[in-house]
């Protein structure tokens, strides 16, 4: 499956207001997030960082209602999730090349 095929999937089970387009995915995301980094931070306070399996696959689960809220928020703004990830992807490889891949600055 690609993004494209994710995205026109994931469409299907988008169930929020047309005047919260764009708002309510770009919440959504960060509240996902937000409980990717909570699973993470509990693995190293009450499993001493020990990343089991089963803790594994319920950090798994969160990353994928991130997933899914970040294709609605591009599918709102009418971007391409493979174009976003090859964008992304050329976007690191020419900073490796330049050797800034390290630091801080969007336009480095």
């Amino acid at each position: 499956m690609d993004f494209k095929e994710y995205q026109e999937l994931a469409k299907v089970t988008a169930f929020y207001g047309a005047g919260t387009k764009i708002l309510y995915p770009a919440l959504g995301l960060g509240n996902e997030v937000g409980e990717v980094l909570g699973k993470i931070k509990k693995v190293l306070r009450d499993n001493e960082g020990n990343f089991t399996e089963e803790l594994k696959n319920k950090i798994g689960d969160e990353i994928g209602d991130s997933l899914w809220y970040m294709c609605m928020l591009a599918t709102d703004l009418n971007l391409d999730m493979n174009q976003i990830a090859q964008n992304n992807l050329t976007k690191l490889e020419d900073r490796r090349n330049r050797g800034v891949i390290q630091g801080s600055g969007d336009y480095r």
